[in-house]
């Protein structure tokens, strides 16, 4: 019954991928609906030249849901350096644009590549609009462009998509009115999560859906982005933009290693702040050790996915 749970998980970026990672270990009904906001390094020169979706957030999910071990894995995560042309691109975002002009859609390039490197579950785009994300500062300005918002100086107030609205695919839609469990984020706030509910059916989709509910706090502050966010500040503006309220949040309370704080707050990046209290009778709140203190302060797939399985789906496995 474990391996027949129908989950979906909604993001983009790194921790999506990771969230994969050892939910490909538990069962073999997994969504990944992703992202299709951002607009740097590779992604972003391919979006503008081929006018497709970006195909980074996608290829690390495939990649996530992928065996590893594979040299394949390994060879669609390559990045070429050097000074041609190629320099900063990733193979499998070549990979995927090249499929996509073979096969005619973004869509079905996704599908085909998928097969090749043989994933446990399905990745979709959120929209296969080509969106871009737009934000309404602090200060009153508006901004579009992921890259641009994230540089901008100042707090986001509100963040849209250009254009408003895109439609959702009907894939993504069936997914989550039929999932058993849909976990949002980790990952970015307001470029990775939040995006994919202003596309148009998603949130309608959530709420229409008898799954469980589940948001995945950051363990780390993002600069540019959620500079001096709490916990509470993270889950609120999930809740706004979704439009009611989740069944539980999972909140780090694992030690995080003086090195690795030292290596975020060069970069501006900070524990954030439990202040879980603030919402005590909204949400069931669940604390648990989930972070790895490898390279940087972020969820253990391992950890993450055990937590999931024994709080929100009562299910008590050890992962193998």
């Amino acid at each position: 019954m474990e391996r027949n749970l129908k989950i979906v998980g909604i993001g983009g970026g790194t921790g999506l991928s990771t969230l994969l990672e050892g939910l490909k270990q538990r069962t073999d009904n997994l969504t990944a609906v992703v992202t299709v906001t951002d607009d740097g390094g590779s992604s972003g020169r391919l979006r503008k030249e081929f006018n497709i979706p970006p195909p980074g957030d996608i290829r690390n999910c495939i990649v996530s849901l992928s065996d590893s071990d594979s040299l394949i894995s390994e060879l669609f995560q390559y990045r070429f350096s050097g000074k041609s042309d190629l320099s900063g691109h990733s193979f499998g975002n070549l990979y995927i644009t090249a499929m996509t002009a073979i096969t005619g859609s973004f869509a079905r390039g996704i599908l085909e590549t998928s097969r090749v490197l043989a994933i446990k579950g399905e990745v979709l785009p959120s929209t296969l609009e080509n969106v871009v994300l737009g934000a309404k500062m602090a200060d009153g300005k508006s901004i579009l462009g992921q890259t641009k918002i994230v540089d901008y100086p100042g707090p986001i107030k509100e963040i849209f998509l250009v254009p408003k609205e895109p439609p959702a695919g009907q894939e993504v839609i069936k997914a989550l009115v039929e999932a058993d469990l849909i976990i949002m984020g980790p990952g970015s706030l307001f470029s990775s999560v939040i995006p994919n509910l202003l596309v148009n059916g998603i949130t309608e989709a959530i709420k229409k859906s008898k799954a469980k509910k589940v948001y995945i706090c950051n363990i780390m502050t993002q600069p540019g982005e959620t500079d001096g966010f709490t916990v509470s500040d993270h889950y609120l503006a999930v809740e706004k933009y979704l439009g009611y309220r989740i069944n539980n949040m999972i909140i780090n309370n694992g030690k995080i290693s003086e090195k690795l704080i030292k290596k975020h707050t060069i970069k501006n990046s900070f524990e954030v702040l439990d202040d879980s209290s603030k919402l005590a009778g909204r949400i069931k709140i669940i604390k648990a050790d989930v972070v790895s203190n490898k390279e940087f302060a972020r969820h253990d797939p391992a950890k993450i996915t055990d937590v999931i399985f024994k709080y929100c789906l009562n299910i008590h496995m050890r992962l193998k």
